[in-house]
C-alpha cells in the first residue's frame, strides 16, 4: 500500500472551497485542529477525498512556523488516508479541510494523534448515517 498524497487529492478550485465552508458541511475540533466535511455523492470516478489546508498567519506569524505546520499536517494525513478511506461507505467522497487553531507549533506525534481522532469521528459519522449524501 502506498502512502501518497498526490496534486488531485488537493482542493484547488475556488468554487469547491466556497462550497466548503457554505451551509450543509459538517465540522468539529480536537485541538490544534478543526475539521471542515462537505459530503458529496461518489460516482466511481476521480479521487474520493480531497484535502485543503490551512494554517493562519494571524495564528503563526512566521513563514517557517506555518510551513511546518502544513508539513506535519500533510504527514499524518498521509499516513492515515488508507485506513479513513476504506472505511467510508463506497457512495460518499469527501471535500475536507484541516484549520489550524493554536497560537504556537506543536510537536508532530500529538498532531497525528490529533488528526487521527478527527478522522476517525469523520469516518463514524459517515460510516453510521443513513441519510445520502448532498452535491
Amino acid at each position: 500500500m502506498r502512502h501518497t498524497f498526490p496534486k488531485a487529492e488537493h482542493l484547488c478550485l475556488q468554487r469547491d472551497i466556497e462550497a466548503l465552508f457554505s451551509p450543509g458541511r459538517y465540522s468539529h475540533s480536537a485541538f490544534p485542529l478543526r475539521i471542515v466535511v462537505r459530503p458529496m455523492p461518489y460516482d466511481g470516478s476521480g479521487t474520493r477525498v480531497k484535502v485543503l489546508l490551512s494554517v493562519s498567519k494571524r495564528k503563526l506569524r512566521h513563514a517557517v512556523d506555518r510551513n511546518r505546520v502544513k508539513r506535519q499536517i500533510r504527514e499524518g494525513y498521509r499516513l492515515q488516508k488508507n485506513d479513513f478511506i476504506a472505511l467510508l461507505p463506497a457512495d460518499v467522497a469527501l471535500h475536507i479541510a484541516f484549520i489550524w487553531l493554536s497560537d504556537k507549533p506543536e510537536n508532530s506525534t500529538f498532531i497525528h494523534k490529533r488528526l487521527l481522532l478527527l478522522l476517525q469521528r469523520t469516518a463514524d459519522r459517515f460510516a453510521n448515517s443513513s441519510t445520502p449524501p448532498t452535491s
